[in-house]
């Protein structure tokens, strides 16, 4: 969630197919023989990978173990830094090969990243370094425009409510339940500004005629989860906040998968943030440690589209969360699908699947 760096990698091609956005004519040559058919299931998983997995101990392994449980043949990945000159990109296409599985993906001045087991078309920057757009070609009536994104981690407003400042992280002398002042330091982030640029171009895609889907780390919550009926659950602590990048997404027509599916913020919160992850010591998760922190700030969206239906969204990850300073299982009624194994991050990641019509 915290600490965002951006890297500039250049383009590469080594085993698996990476591709850019001037490699358009290349890579729609190199795969015509290699590209798989589509069966008219979608299945999107959205992960922030806590730098590449590199804060637990075999967490890059772990990243490619969720990916091929998932069984999602469109990623979105978020917190790529490119450590140490390699390529991750590269690196972990290369690894779910030895596994058996051939993905695509691009490699641009950005932290989030798409990989795709069908041939990527395009790929290109949406005017930030925070969200990544490739074409893909599912046959040859459908093509989808697949955004990952990681928005600013700053300002991080959710928290003034529970008693914690959302710039500096520390404890305030009593919560902070002015909305006005809640939303204040919430737009003095850059996360408004990223997603504006998402939405024109993303519409301009579905006037064309393309499915369209975004997924990421938004670091922020949703207007709705923080809603009358949960004022009093959460540390909300009375607020009811009308959250700036859902509210923007939804007056735009997008759709909340994971919202959409369970209606409701009480039975179904959803929380991706933080995951009790028992695979790292607990004072590396700890953020607000006297506070109830938990949120859905990693999404799913889609824009609606006749061929396009939502068939299920899950929470990927482990079931427990932390909630004042301890690592806990409150059970609710959220899906999940839990790891095998070692989990990589301290988010908890979404998995939705679509069906998609001729």
């Amino acid at each position: 969630m915290k600490n965002k760096i951006v890297f500039f990698a250049s383009l590469l091609f080594f085993g698996a197919t990476i591709c850019s956005a001037s490699s358009f004519n290349t890579q729609t040559q190199m795969s015509s023989a290699t590209q798989i058919s589509f069966d008219g299931q979608l299945k999107v998983l959205s992960l922030n990978t806590w730098h590449e997995g590199t804060s637990v101990n075999g967490g890059f392994d772990a990243i490619v173990d969720v990916i091929l449980q998932s069984e999602a043949n469109i990623v979105l990945l978020s917190e790529i830094r490119n450590y140490k000159g390699v390529i991750f990109t590269q690196h972990i296409l290369e690894a779910l090969k030895v596994k058996g599985m051939v993905f695509y993906s691009s490699v641009l001045e950005s932290d989030a990243v798409v990989l795709s087991k069908f041939p990527i078309e395009s790929t290109s920057l949406v005017n930030s370094t925070s969200i990544t757009k490739c074409m893909i070609r599912l046959n040859k009536k459908t093509s989808i425009a697949i955004y990952s994104a990681h928005l600013d981690y700053t300002h991080y407003a959710c928290y003034l409510p529970r008693g914690y400042d959302g710039v500096d992280w520390k404890k305030l002398p009593q919560p902070i339940l002015d909305t006005e002042k809640i939303l204040k330091q919430n737009i003095d982030s850059q996360r408004d500004e990223e997603i504006a640029p998402f939405v024109n171009d993303a519409l301009a895609e579905s006037q064309k005629g393309n499915l369209v889907l975004l997924g990421g780390d938004f670091n922020e919550p949703s207007h709705l989860d923080w809603t009358a009926a949960t004022k009093d659950l959460f540390d909300h602590n009375g607020t009811i906040v009308p959250w700036h990048n859902s509210l923007t997404l939804r007056n735009n027509g997008f759709l909340d998968a994971y919202r959409l599916k369970y209606p409701d913020p009480v039975k179904n919160p959803g929380f991706t943030w933080p995951a009790y992850n028992t695979d790292v010591e607990l004072s590396k998760l700890l953020w607000a440690k006297d506070a109830d922190e938990r949120d859905r700030i990693d999404f799913i969206y889609f824009y609606p589209n006749k061929k396009l239906s939502l068939k299920d969204t899950v929470i990927v990850g482990p079931i427990g969360s932390i909630v004042r300073g301890k690592g806990m299982e409150i059970q609710d009624q959220d899906k999940f699908l839990k790891p095998n194994g070692i989990w990589p991050s301290d988010h908890k990641g979404v998995l939705a699947t679509f069906s998609i019509a001729d």
